[in-house]
């Protein structure tokens, strides 16, 4: 038993920092970052006894914390229109182009709809389409499309601010 844990302390430390990123685009008010952070942990905890490996262990832990992430703010039906980059960016003083190009970029994402967030996201991660694809449940030639339209909105979006 001490070794199993052993191993998920292991895996849920290297892979954090992605938990941390799908988490932070579904903070709102009500599901902070925090909170959202130890649901997912817990869901994948519990999981991980069954867990095959029949699919990457990154595959896994976004299919998890995506579903955790949504199941959330279906239940809260509290979906973010804006969610800040990090609870200390209103009080910094200066942030450089990059920070702003960045605040920029998640401030649109959170106008997209949950899928297209998800998939968008994972794109970011570069993951590939057949991953996305995996994690998703849609086609690969869905996820291409979606994606294609995606950037064209973000675009659409920048153009108007």
């Amino acid at each position: 038993m001490e070794n199993v844990e052993q191993e998920f302390l292991s895996v849920i430390r290297e892979y954090e920092r992605v938990i941390y990123k799908v988490c932070y685009l579904y903070t709102t008010p009500n599901a902070t970052l925090n909170d959202l952070y130890q649901d997912v942990v817990l869901n994948l905890w519990r999981a991980y006894p069954k867990f095959r490996r029949e699919c990457k262990v990154s595959t896994w832990i976004y299919r998890i914390a995506l579903n955790t992430c949504i199941s959330f703010i279906r239940k809260e039906k509290n979906i973010p229109e804006i969610v800040t980059l990090s609870q200390d960016s209103d009080r910094m003083e200066e942030l450089d182009e990059t920070q702003n190009m960045l605040k920029q970029l998640y401030r649109m994402i959170n106008r997209l709809g949950q899928l297209e967030k998800s998939i968008i996201l994972l794109y970011l991660e570069e993951k590939s389409y057949e991953e996305i694809s995996e994690i998703t449940g849609l086609t690969v030639t869905n996820i291409a499309t979606k994606i294609s339209r995606i950037k064209d909105k973000l675009r659409k979006m920048n153009k108007e601010e």
